[in-house]
């Protein structure tokens, strides 16, 4: 069994796809399929179940999937400790943030470590903030930059700046450019993001300290873009950051509610035990900078 061998299995199994799996791996689909055919015969198993024209894990895979990520990870994490020794003049990092994040505050640190580390292999990720942890525990990414307080044993937590949240609305809504007090807010349908995300952190957060146990939560949506539409096109109110919603703001697109903005603070994710990499703690110096 080969690391290579490995790679290609975790994608086919993430893709449950021959040929999508060998686009992104940008090989040869007799290749790919040579590989796993390779795989299974020297162990004598089969990981996958063929229906059709498509494959499935079958249980024996689902199991070694999870084998098979954590070798691959432990290898990248020896490998970044070897590239450490060449100064920066190569090497590799990798990053999981949650979207706002990756949105509004990555992709001008992200410019500036490329222009000053050309040689340094990125790898990024992004997702909501509780998958950005698991990212970091599992070590298949070495920082997380997140939006929420995240409280694992495993895990070392920085505080990397704060951010501003609104509550905003449709200009056709009720609530636009009025005032509404903490008490009123659980009169409105609300969109929101879905759970484990820490702009819906936030919001339960707002929503609990107004004292309403029960929101009415019309939609729970994936991802700021969708919200921001869904709540122009007029179904209810939500809590962003006003980064996200600063465009549609100005284009006059949605209205902000005249009550009190919520705080929040992003932080850096670092697994308390894996080896820290140059790269990492020249990205973390630029983004202080």
């Amino acid at each position: 069994m080969t690391l290579e061998q490995l790679r290609i299995f975790l994608e086919v199994a993430d893709q449950q796809h021959i040929t999508r799996a060998a686009e992104a791996l940008n090989m040869t689909q007799s290749a790919v399929s040579a590989a796993i055919a390779a795989l299974e015969n020297r162990h004598g198993v089969k990981l996958f179940d063929r229906v059709g024209r498509s494959i499935v894990l079958n249980p024996i895979g689902s199991a070694f999937r999870a084998e098979a990520r954590s070798v691959l990870d432990r290898a990248r994490s020896a490998e970044n400790a070897l590239d450490d020794l060449s100064g920066l003049r190569r090497g590799r990092l990798s990053v999981m943030a949650s979207q706002t994040i990756a949105s509004y505050w990555l992709p001008q640190r992200l410019v500036a470590f490329r222009r000053a580390y050309p040689q340094v292999e990125l790898d990024l990720g992004f997702t909501n903030t509780n998958l950005v942890a698991d990212g970091v525990q599992s070590g298949r990414a070495e920082l997380g930059l997140v939006e929420w307080l995240v409280e694992r044993p495993t895990l070392s937590t920085t505080l990397l700046g704060e951010d501003e949240m609104v509550v905003v609305v449709g200009t056709r809504h009720e609530w636009a450019g009025r005032l509404v007090v903490t008490e009123d807010l659980g009169s409105t349908r609300w969109v929101v993001r879905e759970s484990g995300s820490g702009t819906r952190a936030a919001f339960d957060g707002m929503m609990q300290r107004a004292g309403v146990a029960h929101p009415d939560i019309a939609l729970e949506l994936p991802g700021n873009e969708a919200l921001l539409g869904v709540v122009e096109a007029g179904l209810g109110a939500t809590l962003l950051s006003r980064d996200v919603a600063r465009a549609h703001i100005a284009a006059g697109l949605l209205s902000v509610v005249d009550t009190p903005p919520v705080r929040r603070s992003f932080y850096i994710l670092r697994h308390k035990e894996r080896h820290r990499t140059r790269a990492a703690e020249a990205f973390l110096s630029l983004a202080d900078a």
